[in-house]
């Protein structure tokens, strides 16, 4: 609006209006800012986003996006809440309480199963290689699979390692059955497991081996058993939206350019994730946090198909038989089709989701 103004005294002056013309002028100048100033601004979409969990390093980029300005740059207006576990963000997206999410895949996978007509898509996936998996002590005894059989069980219910304990027993030559489950918090999981009223416990690798490390146990008094390498080749996290939301391929596909955008640069300066994240939560451990966010970059995001082909999107092969596992490890009486899982459709270009060389 400075601008118009600028612009237009100094027309007035070249064209030499007299004292009245120039009063004029100055008439028509003030109406034109008064309607300038009445213009609303360009209109912003409300999204709510849901996380899976708290704000951890793992999950700065959304974070990033937010504070420097992308999602708004792509006319979103984005409102960013904490979550209690994968299963709880599918059903905050599922039920319209929020617009997108982060969650399990295999979640998602259980959900559309049981709805079908109302399944919730999986549009970018963050984590190629899953964190998921169950964590004993060496103290224990436990040495390889086949000792978790009798033994005690701590974790949430809603976990994901948790919840894809069963395909993981019936793929190692495990009887679940003889697993005693004992239901504890998030909070409570670690320090049971040190304490020794539970056996072992499941989770995300890079919470359960640093939240140990936090009270006191180093790295190598650890046993994990991580998904991935016992013959489970399924996917971790992605980003789900409601029906509604789908029916705004525009829309999605901005918040996935922001999103990547962000998750480049936290890769590339991991310092940068950390500082959002503390500063949402100012009691976080910055460098346990940091620690954190390298191993899920590590191990989870930065992966050999990520690499080569930018993050987002899935193998088609490997995503269709990762889908029938689950199915069969959740007990469903059939899999969903893949593509009513995910979609690759609203992904932005590969070029704006290479995050390593």
């Amino acid at each position: 609006m400075i601008g118009v103004t600028r612009m237009l005294s100094n027309c007035a002056r070249r064209t030499g209006f007299g004292p009245t013309r120039r009063g004029l002028v100055g008439a028509a100048l003030v109406g034109m800012v008064a309607l300038a100033g009445a213009m609303p601004a360009a209109a912003q979409t409300p999204l709510k986003f849901t996380l899976d969990w708290v704000f951890q390093g793992p999950t700065s980029p959304f974070l990033v996006a937010l504070d420097k300005g992308y999602y708004k740059a792509e006319g979103l207006d984005v409102t960013m809440d904490p979550g209690q576990g994968s299963a709880g963000a599918v059903q905050r997206v599922a039920t319209g309480a929020y617009d997108i999410g982060f969650a399990d895949v295999n979640s998602l996978i259980e959900y559309n199963a049981k709805n079908a007509g109302k399944e919730i898509l999986c549009v970018f996936m963050a984590y190629d290689f899953p964190p998921f998996g169950v964590h004993a002590l060496k103290k224990s005894g436990i040495t390889k699979p086949a000792d978790l059989a009798g033994k005690k069980l701590g974790a949430p219910v809603f976990d994901a390692s948790f919840r894809l304990f069963p395909a993981f027993a019936k793929k190692n030559g495990i009887d679940a059955a003889s697993v005693q489950h004992v239901n504890l918090t998030p909070q409570l999981r670690e320090q049971s497991l040190v304490q020794g009223t539970v056996d072992f416990i499941s989770g995300h690798y890079f919470s359960s081996i640093l939240d140990l490390k936090a009270r006191g146990v180093k790295a190598e008094d650890v046993v994990s058993f991580n998904y991935s390498d016992y013959k489970m080749d399924v996917y971790g996290n992605g980003i789900i939206i409601s029906p509604a939301l789908a029916a705004k391929p525009e829309v999605v596909t901005g918040f996935l350019r922001a999103t990547a955008k962000a998750w480049k640069e936290v890769a590339a300066n991991p310092a940068l994730g950390i500082a959002a994240a503390k500063k949402r939560d100012p009691l976080i451990d910055e460098k346990l946090e940091a620690e954190r966010l390298d191993m899920s970059l590590r191990m989870n995001v930065l992966t050999p198909f990520v690499k080569a082909n930018g993050m987002g999107d899935v193998d088609p092969g490997r995503f269709a038989r990762s889908v029938k596992d689950v199915a069969e490890a959740f007990g469903l009486p059939s899999a969903p089709e893949p593509d009513k899982v995910f979609s690759g459709k609203f992904l932005p270009p590969k070029a704006e989701r290479m995050v390593a060389p």
